[in-house]
């Protein structure tokens, strides 16, 4: 379960770095670019929300919560990227 932990706060942190940066270039964004960080943004809140929760949650819900989180934590990277190349 630490290895999970671990990962996740990592992830956390990746996206959060990535979320500063493009917030700072969004105000020169393209139209498509402003609509998926539009997008993004419900999944960022429901990532950090769900991440804190975790720490609450039973050691077996926990796993699966974390392994929900990760997949969640994925789309917002991938979202991320496209909005990056969109730039």
């Amino acid at each position: 379960m630490a290895e999970l932990e671990q990962k996740l706060a990592s992830l956390k942190e990746d996206l959060r770095q990535a979320r500063d940066e493009l917030r700072v270039q969004m105000h020169l964004a393209k139209a498509d670019a402003r609509d998926e960080w539009e997008k993004l943004e419900p999944k960022w809140d429901e990532f950090e929300e769900r991440l804190d929760k975790l720490e609450d949650a039973a050691e077996d819900t926990a796993e699966d919560v974390g392994k929900a989180l990760s997949s969640l934590g994925d789309e917002i990277k991938n979202g991320y990227e496209r909005i990056r190349k969109a730039l």
